[in-house]
C-alpha cells in the first residue's frame, strides 16, 4: 500500500482541479477526467475492472478506509475534512473520492442495442435512463446535441455507477445516427403500437425525447416504428425516465 500523501492548503493545484471537476458540469470535457465522490461510485469503478488515477481521503476517514478503497490507485491524496466539503456536491460529504481518465469513446457502434437521448435537458432523466439501459442490456447511449453533459456530476450520481458500463458517446447530430444499422423507434404519448401490443425488434434503438417537445421531426422521420405506453389512469403523458425504464424493460424480456 502507498503512503499517502498529505494535501492541507485549498490552494493546491489538485483541489482547484477537483473543485472545478465537482462544480463544473462540463468541467470534464476539457479535462479528460472525472471526480467520483463517495463509497458507492468508487466502488462501481472498481467493480468494472477500472482504475482511479487518484484516490482522495479525508484525514478522518483515512485511518479506517476499507482495503480495496485504500489500494484503488498508485496515488494517494488525504485532506482535512473540511477541504473535502468544499469540493463536496453532496449535501453531506463522503469521506472518499477517485479522479478517473475517461477512456476514448471512439464514435458510434452500428449493430448494437442502443437508446438515443435527444435533446434531454434535466440530469436527474438522463441519469436514470443511463441506469436503465444498463440493467436492461442496453450497451450504448448516444447523446444529441443539446442533452445534457453526460459526465457531469449531477448525471454521474444519478447514473449510480452505470456509467461505468456503457459506450456513451455524445455531441451527435441526427444525420450521425445514420450509421446506425439497427432500427429506431420512438415513443410517442398518443400514436403509434401499444407498447404491449407490439413486435419489437432486437437489437434496436430507442429514441427518448426531449422532456417538453419530445422526438424532433428528423428523427421521427427516421424511425421504423412509433410506439407508445397504455396509461388506463388517464395521465396526459409519463416523465421520460420512467417511460424508458417501461419500454426498454420491454424490449429486453421479449427479445
Amino acid at each position: 500500500m502507498n503512503t499517502p500523501l498529505s494535501v492541507t492548503s485549498r490552494d493546491n493545484p489538485l483541489l482547484k482541479r477537483l473543485r472545478l471537476l465537482a462544480q463544473d458540469s462540463t468541467a470534464y470535457r476539457k479535462q479528460g477526467q472525472v471526480w467520483l465522490e463517495g463509497d458507492h461510485l468508487c466502488r462501481a469503478l472498481l467493480a468494472r475492472g477500472h482504475r482511479p488515477a487518484t484516490a482522495v481521503f479525508t484525514e478522518n476517514f483515512w485511518p479506517q478506509a476499507p482495503h480495496d478503497l485504500r489500494d484503488a490507485a498508485d496515488h494517494i491524496v488525504t485532506v482535512p475534512d473540511g477541504l473535502m466539503a468544499g469540493i463536496s456536491g453532496l449535501e453531506s460529504p463522503s469521506g472518499v473520492g477517485f479522479v478517473w481518465n475517461l477512456p476514448e469513446t471512439g464514435g458510434l457502434r452500428a449493430d448494437g442495442a442502443t437508446v438515443v437521448l435527444d435533446r434531454l435537458q434535466d440530469a436527474g432523466n438522463v441519469g436514470s435512463i443511463l441506469r436503465s439501459a444498463a440493467a436492461m442490456g442496453f450497451a450504448q447511449v448516444l447523446a444529441l446535441k443539446g442533452t445534457a453533459a453526460l459526465w457531469s456530476p449531477k448525471v454521474l450520481r444519478a447514473g449510480m455507477g452505470a456509467h461505468f458500463g456503457l459506450h456513451l458517446v455524445e455531441g451527435l447530430s441526427v444525420d450521425d445516427l445514420g450509421a446506425l444499422s439497427v432500427p429506431l423507434l420512438v415513443t410517442s404519448s398518443h400514436e403509434g403500437d401499444f407498447l404491449h401490443q407490439a413486435r419489437l425488434p432486437w437489437p434496436c434503438a430507442w429514441v427518448l425525447g426531449h422532456e417538453g417537445q419530445g422526438v424532433n421531426a428528423a428523427l421521427q422521420a427516421m424511425a421504423s416504428q412509433s410506439v407508445r405506453i397504455a396509461q388506463p389512469g388517464g395521465e396526459e403523458s409519463l416523465n421520460v425516465a420512467a417511460a424508458a425504464a417501461i419500454c426498454l424493460h420491454a424490449s429486453a424480456t421479449g427479445r
